[in-house]
């Protein structure tokens, strides 16, 4: 392997790397037995196919694009080792020159660690909060548990403000039907907000197989920006009518939910909503915590690439926040009218905290020798391997050193934020 190192502006530096296919031979090996193991070739048990048969059957750039990333990270390490460079982040990639049996050539633009003066903790102070869960909210969670053991009987006669309604619905705009306003099974439960104002008031009263026609007002602030603060028309048939019958609060109840009485249920209810609370204010002390440190501390120039690989960050977690809601990262930003870029562009402050946050940690556990033992690393990987143990993508993961890498500042994040607290908050 070859590197050559040119200096760029705002703390970055280019690394050009060339490695010769006998450096990446062993690359090539390990990726055409991981191809073996997915691919089905003919006499072969999988992984056991020889390098050759592999080349003959899938190609050798195949084989050559699975190596790509153990290249890439192995060579990049190393060519920062042998500059003893001081980087931080994910570098950007560019492939020069990608070709079997050929130099493999890469460009990296990577982040020089920017130099961080922290604030003077004996000067900030963040005040703790105590919290404890109140009768009132475990009298609400118990009503939710309640309600959640209802048991639904259809009804004759008409619709009460109490009930469920099951209607088909047809939305139009100017007799025009409205993207995803028909629903021939819509659920209503009378008695709670819908997401159209009005929309649950006009079904009061109605008896099954009836028909209503109104009109209603979305409101300004909807999310689908097509039909935010828009008159739409809608086209409703009842299905069915449902009265709500809810059980006791009694010991019976508290039985069916897996605790011998009512007061038990209570007591862990309260002890629940506790923790959920002291785990709410450990957050926001720890958001506290970070932004006074970060508001008191001194940086060099932040460079680019870190701030954009922020944004990028964030964005994939926006797209999967958006996937756990059944709303694709397309439809968010057709209803919002913006592009991918736009959206970067409105994270820039944010994820320029971020990265003076990670930054100050950083610096901190480097002053007061913050380190994570192997042991530590170890079972933190232990952990995860138990939690997605059928999910081979992860465990495959954990091997890769960049990953590694990821996990090991996590939990030394947590050890700086811990050595915080215990500095500042009062």
């Amino acid at each position: 392997m070859q590197q050559t190192l040119k200096q760029l502006e705002k703390s970055q530096v280019e690394l050009m790397i060339t490695v010769t296919p006998a450096d990446y031979e062993k690359d090539m090996l390990a990726a055409a037995t991981r191809l073996s193991e997915r691919a089905a070739i003919h006499g072969f048990r999988p992984g056991k196919a020889p390098y050759e048969i592999v080349k003959q059957n899938l190609g050798e750039i195949k084989i050559l694009e699975e190596a790509l990333q153990s290249i890439v990270e192995k060579n990049y390490h190393a060519a920062v080792l042998a500059e003893k460079i001081d980087t931080i982040g994910m570098p950007e990639i560019t492939i020069e020159k990608m070709a079997p049996g050929n130099d493999f050539v890469f460009k990296a633009v990577a982040a020089l660690l920017p130099k961080v003066k922290v604030a003077d903790l004996s000067k900030i102070t963040v005040n703790k909060k105590e919290v404890k869960a109140d009768d009132a909210q475990v009298n609400e969670v118990l009503e939710n548990l309640r309600k959640m053991q209802a048991k639904e009987v259809v009804k004759e006669g008409a619709a009460a403000k109490e009930d469920k309604v099951v209607v088909a619905m047809n939305m139009t705009n100017n007799k025009v039907p409205v993207d995803g306003g028909q629903a021939p099974n819509h659920q209503v439960y009378l008695s709670e907000p819908h997401y159209i104002p009005g929309f649950a008031e006009q079904l009061i009263g109605l008896k099954k197989d009836e028909v209503k026609e109104f009109s209603l007002k979305f409101p300004d602030e909807h999310y689908q920006k097509h039909l935010a603060g828009k008159t739409m028309d809608f086209h409703i048939k009842v299905n069915e009518v449902y009265s709500i019958e809810y059980p006791e609060i009694n010991d019976e109840l508290a039985q069916k939910l897996g605790q011998p009485s009512v007061i038990a249920l209570k007591e862990l209810l309260q002890t629940n909503l506790t923790k959920e609370a002291e785990n709410k204010e450990a957050q926001r002390q720890e958001i506290e915590i970070l932004e006074k440190t970060v508001l008191g501390s001194e940086f060099d120039i932040i460079p680019d690439v870190l701030i954009n690989a922020e944004k990028q960050k964030m964005f994939h977690e926006l797209k999967a926040s958006l996937e756990q809601q059944g709303i694709t990262m397309d439809k968010y930003m057709a209803d919002i009218k913006k592009t991918e870029e736009e959206i970067g562009n409105d994270f820039s402050e944010r994820a320029l905290m971020r990265v003076k946050a990670a930054l100050v940690s950083r610096q901190i556990a480097k002053d007061n020798d913050i380190k994570v033992e192997k042991e530590e690393l170890d079972k933190e990987i232990e952990i995860i391997k138990a939690t997605y143990q059928n999910d081979p993508k992860v465990l495959e993961a954990l091997e890769r050193r960049d990953v590694l890498d990821t996990l090991a500042a996590t939990v030394q994040n947590r050890k700086v934020v811990a050595f915080l607290t215990e500095k500042v908050v009062k």
